[in-house]
């Protein structure tokens, strides 16, 4: 495990953890990913936190999955615990594709938004397509002024992110519009369309984000844990997971269609390609 991709502080009964790969935009590698999982899960067994923040160092909170720095480590084994997948990093083809994507951008953000505490995501600069996997599970949602959203692998020829939450996060209209003119959306828009609880300037962020966290931390734990479980129960009824299901299908089937019509699973696109769509007109 690369020393340092994933920072903890703690104050008082609320956990900080701080994505730590600013020169790459935090982008996500398994190293983070699999760092954020191990921080979570020792947390929901810490009885003296009663909340936990994900932020991100650096300009941008994070870009989505990692295309292409030097720390890209998608054929590197990671087993996880609470999984049915074997390790997909001596497989060959779609079979590696599956199970990893299965295990690492799906299921375990699903079980961070199982977490039985509160978990507040504090948003600034980008947040773009894997990046909304770690928000999308959050409880509440942070953003500064300068904050913006995008699921733009259509680009890719890709339905959408594995964590297909977009329905239940946005209006359908909006999510339709998110996912196929894949745009940025602005923090004020995001909290207009129900996305974010809160957007303050970048300077009140964190101070905005604590005072959320610690008025999270000071309820009663076993209340909370019930609360958010009713709540996951319902949005399961509504069809999230089924839905998500379905869609991570399609998400793969995509894959497979671009390593067979070009060079490879993303259609040729990269960390330069996005960012250029990306940009504001």
């Amino acid at each position: 495990m690369p020393e340092g991709v994933l920072l903890s502080e703690r104050e008082g009964a609320v956990l900080w953890l701080t994505l730590n790969r600013p020169r790459y935009r935090n982008a996500l590698n398994i190293a983070l990913i699999t760092a954020l999982d191990d921080a979570l899960a020792e947390a929901a067994s810490d009885d003296g936190l009663g909340a936990v923040v994900i932020g991100g160092a650096g300009p941008h909170f994070c870009s989505g999955h990692d295309l292409g720095s030097p720390g890209r480590d998608l054929e590197k084994p990671f087993r996880r615990v609470a999984t049915t997948w074997y390790d997909h990093s001596d497989k060959e083809g779609a079979e590696a594709i599956l199970v990893r994507e299965d295990e690492a951008y799906l299921s375990i953000p699903l079980r961070w938004r199982e977490l039985p505490k509160p978990l507040i995501a504090m948003v600034h600069g980008a947040c773009v397509a894997g990046g909304l996997s770690l928000i999308w599970p959050a409880d509440l949602i942070v953003a500064s002024e300068d904050a913006y959203f995008a699921d733009p692998v259509v680009r890719m020829g890709i339905p959408g992110i594995e964590y297909f939450a977009h329905q239940y996060v946005m209006s359908t209209r909006i999510a339709r519009e998110f996912l196929l003119l894949g745009d940025r959306m602005s923090a004020s828009r995001a909290y207009e369309v129900g996305m974010v609880n809160r957007v303050v300037p970048r300077d009140e962020l964190r101070e905005t984000t604590a005072r959320l966290a610690e008025r999270c931390a000071a309820r009663p734990r076993f209340g909370v844990a019930l609360a958010k479980r009713a709540l996951n129960a319902v949005e399961d009824r509504m069809g999230l997971r089924d839905g998500m299901s379905t869609a991570f299908g399609l998400h793969q089937v995509a894959h497979a269609h671009s390593a067979l019509t070009s060079d490879d699973h993303v259609g040729g696109q990269n960390p330069r390609s996005i960012a250029r769509d990306l940009a504001p007109e």
